[in-house]
């Protein structure tokens, strides 16, 4: 059965032209509304995505594009993936979960659980499989960079101290485990007052930066504290649909990582 399951990655894997994990050395950074959102634009400029919610213990993609209701369905040949769009398909514990239902799962079962979402889902040809990890280096970051060959990464942070203390043992896990790191993100880097369009810095600017150069490893690029951020994934809509700052901002971000892959 093991045998069989792990041919089953190795034909899904050679189907995947790109591998993006999105990483983050601590929670509540944003790493899940940048996952979602890169996935989302990447395939609404046509290309054939992936997205991959190994947040085991709390997975929220979903909810954050408004498809936290479908249910999933499969056969001997395997699970179908819930199609987001046209060009987006996507796969979570939280279609196979009650909402309310925690998951106590040790960190073989985590294991097993993410070989199923990359070997038993019908992924088909696929231009970018982004996968969203839970915060940390734990057993989910291990399970994808082990599964993965040849994999990018991405680290999501804020300016705050604390957050770019965590980024940097992200990006030495990722280097550690002979990821591409593609570069950091700098998210909720600044604020523009709605009413008087004065610029607030609500968590400093630019340590996302500063972390990039002294690691040695490309800054892909700030986004701005922006309540559509909030409103939108909360009501399942990618801020990347709405017009603004924010969007501006984070489209010269998949452009830049775009141009790093096709190369």
């Amino acid at each position: 059965m093991i045998r069989e399951l792990d041919k089953k990655i190795e034909e899904n894997l050679k189907n995947i032209k790109h591998k993006i994990a999105i990483l983050s050395g601590k929670g509540g950074v944003g790493k899940t509304t940048v996952a979602v959102n890169l996935a989302y634009a990447l395939a609404t400029k046509g290309y054939e995505t992936g997205l991959l919610d190994a947040d085991i213990h709390g997975p929220n993609v979903p909810k954050m594009l408004g498809i936290e209701h479908e249910t999933i369905y499969g056969d001997k040949e395997g699970m179908e993936p819930i199609k987001a769009s046209p060009h987006l398909k996507v796969i979570s514990l939280a279609f196979m979960l009650n909402e309310d239902a925690p998951v106590i799962w040790r960190g073989p079962l985590k294991m097993t659980a993410i070989k199923q979402f990359i070997g038993d889902v019908k992924w088909g040809k696929l231009d970018f499989l982004v996968v969203d990890l839970p915060p940390g280096t734990g057993d989910e970051a291990l399970s994808i960079a082990q599964l993965l060959k040849e994999s990018n990464a991405i680290i999501v942070t804020t300016p705050q101290d604390v957050a770019l203390l965590d980024s940097r043992r992200a990006v030495n896990f990722a280097l550690r485990l002979n990821m591409n790191v593609l570069g950091i993100i700098e998210n909720m880097s600044g604020f523009r007052c709605p009413h008087c369009g004065k610029e607030i810095n609500l968590f400093k600017i630019g340590g996302g930066e500063h972390a990039a150069k002294e690691m040695g490893v490309d800054f892909l690029g700030r986004i701005p504290v922006d309540e559509k951020i909030v409103i939108g994934g909360d009501a399942g809509i990618p801020f990347i649909r709405e017009e603004g700052k924010a969007k501006e901002a984070f489209m010269k971000i998949v452009d830049k990582i775009i141009g790093k892959l096709e190369k």
